[in-house]
């Protein structure tokens, strides 16, 4: 599979992106935040994505326009990659503990965007993250791939640590819905014969 390339740029941001969805997890990122450059690499590590990836965003408002914009383009590249999605797992999940947190991930690349993240966090920012924009991110991500996410916490009182847990196991629960399904001889996961 060739690597994908997307551009974006707006009034509020400009990035540029490379993807390999069946790569060896190397990454380069500039996210323009440091803490979700660090979930990005745990993302693309754990999914075994190569991932390519500077945006320059006007964080002097916030971080909302830069990790939005983000999901869009990296939610592009996963479907442009993923083509007719002929012969994928299509399906996915993750229960991932990262020490006392625990979330699971599942997701179903099925031509419909829906998310629905549930996480407790104690506080309203990492740093100097706010962790409202999780959410955002992956709703930007689903309604550009066409996909259904459901994340849910099951335990965790470290908020870095819940953090980890989504990014990590999104990437693994991808992982598995994109590889490609051998006994499925090419075809469309799917009895109605197409996903888009």
């Amino acid at each position: 599979m060739p690597e994908i390339t997307v551009n974006r740029r707006s009034n509020e941001t400009d990035i540029s992106l490379v993807l390999n969805i069946y790569g060896q997890g190397k990454y380069q990122i500039n996210s323009g935040c440091g803490f979700f450059d660090h979930m990005l690499e745990l993302f693309a590590a754990h999914g075994r994505f190569d991932l390519t990836l500077s945006c320059v965003g006007d964080t002097q408002v916030d971080y909302h326009h830069s990790i939005e914009d983000i999901g869009i383009c990296l939610g592009r590249a996963f479907s442009q990659s993923l083509g007719d999605r002929a012969g994928i797992n299509r399906y996915g999940s993750m229960i991932l503990p990262m020490d006392e947190a625990l979330v699971l991930s599942a997701v179903d690349i099925s031509g419909r965007d829906f998310c629905r993240v549930d996480l407790q966090f104690s506080s309203a920012k990492i740093g100097d993250f706010n962790v409202e924009l999780i959410e955002e991110f992956w709703m930007a991500f689903a309604r550009q791939l066409g996909i259904s996410i459901h994340i849910s916490q099951m335990a965790g009182i470290n908020n870095h640590h819940i953090a980890e847990a989504v990014f990590k196991g999104m990437g693994r629960a991808l992982r598995i819905a994109v590889a490609k399904d051998e006994s499925l001889c090419g075809q469309i996961p799917s009895t109605k014969g197409t996903i888009l």
